[in-house]
C-alpha cells in the first residue's frame, strides 16, 4: 500500500515580494481614482444633458405662451380664437431642433387627440407623433411637463394647455425632445474616458514595476548581501547612493555589518590568543603529570609547578575575558567621581606593590565623569608594570592632572625606558618589549598594557608612552572632557 505524502507550501513559497505589493497597491489607488473620475465625469455629462433639455424645454414653452398672449392671426390681423389655427400658425414659423419635436394637440376622437406637427427628418421608428397612446397620456396629463420611457429611447415633454373662448375644441402646445442622442454621447466619452483609463493603468503598470525595482534595488542588494554573509566573510558592503530613506537603509545594515564584523573579529582573536597562550602551561602541566615518579619531594615540586602553571592559565582566561568584556557598551559605567581621592586610592593600593620609593607626584582637585573601579584597574596595571622594571630603592611617580579639556592620570618609573621600536606593539597582546626584560621579577602573558589600553578606549580617551625626565617610561591615560 503506497502512502502519498502532500508537502505544504512553505512560508517562502506564498511570499509576495515587495515589488509586487507596491505594484498591485498602486494599480488598486489608481483603479479607484481612474474609476471615480470617470463616474463623476458621466454624472457630470447627463447632469449637463438633462440642464440643456430642460432650458430648451423652457424656453419653447415660453414663446409659446407668449405667442398665445400676444400673436394675432395674418388673415384677420385679429387674436386667435381657435386653437388649431393658433398651433398651425405658430408651427409654420419655428425651427427645432434635430431631436426636437413641437406637436400641436386638439381634442379629436376615441383613438386620441389629432396631432399638428412641424415637418422634422426625425427618424419615424422613434417619433412621437406616431405614438398615439403616449400623446393621448400627454394630452390628459395634468403635470405640465415628464418624462417618457419608450422602446425606442426616453424622450423628455412639455406642454401649454390652450383653453379657447366659446365652443371650440381645447388644445394644447407640447415639445418633445428626444433624449437618446444626447445621452448616447455622454455614454460615448464614459467608454472613451474608461478605454483612456486602462491604457493609463498599462502604462502606470509598466513604470510602476521599473521604478518600484529601481527603488527596491538596494533592498535586493540587502537581502543578497545578508545571505552571501557568513563568519569567514564578513567584508562585503551595500552601495550607498543617494539621501532617501533606501540609501539610510544600506548605511544602517552597513554599519550593523561593520559591528558584526568588529564581534566576529573580536570573538576570533579571543579563540586564537586563547589557544595560543594556554597551549604552553597545558604543555608543561601534562609533561610534568606525565614524568612525575613516586618520589615524594619529586611530587611536591611537580604539584608546585603544577599550581603554578594553572594560576597563569586563571590569570591568562581573566585577561582575556576583561579584553572580550571591553567591547560591550556596558565595560565602563562613569560617575561623577573626586580625581583626588582616586589619585591617593590608587597610590596607598600601589605601595604594596613592591619595595620602591612610592612619590605622590601630584592631584588634579575637581570631579571627573569616569569608571573609578576600571581607572583603578588600569592604574595599579601601571604600577605593576612599573614595579616590574624596576629595581628595590628606585623611584615611581603617581599623580593626576588637570589639563586645558583634558585629564591626565600617569605612573612614571626611573628604569631603562622603552625602545623606540617597542613603542608601537607593547599596547598589542600577547607582545612584550625587549629592552626592559632584564629587570622582570615575573613572567608575564603581554596582556596587561592591552587592558589598559581598553580601559582608555572605553573612557573615549588612550594611553600614551611618555620619556620620563632623567631616564625612564612614563605611562599616561588621556582622557578628553566631553562639552557641555
Amino acid at each position: 500500500m503506497t502512502t502519498s505524502v502532500t508537502t505544504p507550501l512553505t512560508r517562502t513559497d506564498r511570499r509576495i515580494s515587495a515589488r509586487v505589493r507596491i505594484l498591485l497597491w498602486l494599480l488598486f489607488v489608481m483603479a479607484v481614482a481612474l474609476a471615480a473620475v470617470a463616474m463623476t465625469t458621466r454624472s457630470i455629462l447627463l447632469r449637463d444633458v438633462d440642464h440643456r433639455i430642460s432650458q430648451l424645454l423652457t424656453q419653447e414653452t415660453r414663446e409659446f405662451a407668449n405667442f398665445v398672449d400676444q400673436g394675432v392671426d395674418p388673415r384677420t390681423g385679429d387674436p386667435f380664437t381657435e386653437p388649431r389655427r393658433l398651433l398651425q400658425v405658430f408651427l409654420q414659423r419655428q425651427y427645432s431642433d434635430p431631436d426636437e419635436e413641437l406637436l400641436g394637440l386638439t381634442a379629436g376622437t376615441d383613438r386620441g387627440p389629432d396631432v399638428l406637427r412641424q415637418p422634422r427628418d426625425i427618424a419615424e421608428a422613434s417619433a412621437l407623433y406616431r405614438d398615439r397612446d403616449a400623446l393621448a397620456r400627454i394630452f390628459a396629463a395634468d403635470a405640465p411637463s415628464g418624462t417618457l420611457e419608450r422602446p425606442q429611447g426616453e424622450v423628455r415633454w412639455a406642454k401649454v394647455p390652450i383653453d379657447p373662448a366659446g365652443e371650440a375644441a381645447p388644445g394644447a402646445f407640447v415639445v418633445a425632445f428626444h433624449a437618446g442622442h444626447e445621452q448616447a454621447i455622454a455614454a460615448e466619452a464614459f467608454r472613451t474616458q474608461l478605454a483612456i483609463s486602462g491604457v493609463a493603468l498599462l502604462m502606470t503598470t509598466g513604470i510602476g514595476w521599473a521604478v518600484a525595482g529601481r527603488i527596491l534595488a538596494p533592498v535586493r542588494l540587502v537581502r543578497r548581501a545578508a545571505a552571501q554573509l557568513t563568519e569567514q566573510d564578513l567584508t562585503r558592503r551595500i552601495p550607498v547612493r543617494g539621501r532617501d530613506d533606501i540609501a539610510l537603509l544600506a548605511e544602517t545594515f552597513n554599519a550593523m555589518l561593520d559591528r558584526l564584523e568588529r564581534a566576529f573579529a573580536v570573538q576570533r582573536q579571543f579563540v586564537d590568543d586563547a589557544g595560543h597562550e594556554l597551549r604552553t602551561p597545558i604543555t608543561i602541566v601534562r609533561g610534568h603529570l606525565e614524568l612525575m615518579g613516586d618520589d615524594p619531594a619529586e611530587q611536591r615540586e611537580t604539584i608546585r609547578l603544577v599550581t603554578d602553571e594553572l594560576d597563569r592559565m586563571s590569570r591568562i582566561v581573566e585577561d582575556l575575558l576583561l579584553l572580550a568584556k571591553a567591547e560591550r557598551p556596558d565595560f565602563v559605567r562613569p560617575e561623577p567621581v573626586p580625581l583626588g581621592e582616586l589619585t591617593a586610592d590608587v597610590f596607598v593600593k600601589a605601595r604594596a606593590l613592591g619595595e620602591r620609593e612610592w612619590v605622590l607626584d601630584g592631584v588634579a582637585d575637581r570631579e571627573a565623569e569616569l569608571d573609578a573601579q576600571r581607572i583603578t584597574q588600569a592604574m595599579v596595571q601601571l604600577a605593576q608594570n612599573a614595579v616590574q622594571h624596576t629595581m628595590p630603592g628606585q623611584r615611581i611617580r603617581i599623580g593626576s592632572r588637570d589639563l586645558d579639556g583634558r585629564i591626565e592620570l600617569y605612573v612614571a618609573d626611573t628604569g631603562p625606558g622603552v625602545r623606540a621600536e617597542d613603542a608601537t606593539v607593547i599596547f598589542e597582546r600577547f607582545r612584550r618589549g625587549t629592552a626592559r626584560r632584564g629587570t622582570r621579577s615575573g613572567g608575564g602573558a603581554g596582556l596587561g598594557l592591552s587592558i589598559v589600553k581598553a580601559i582608555a578606549e572605553g573612557h573615549r580617551g588612550r594611553v600614551e608612552l611618555r620619556r620620563t625626565e632623567g631616564g625612564g617610561a612614563t605611562f599616561v591615560l588621556v582622557l578628553e572632557e566631553e562639552e557641555r
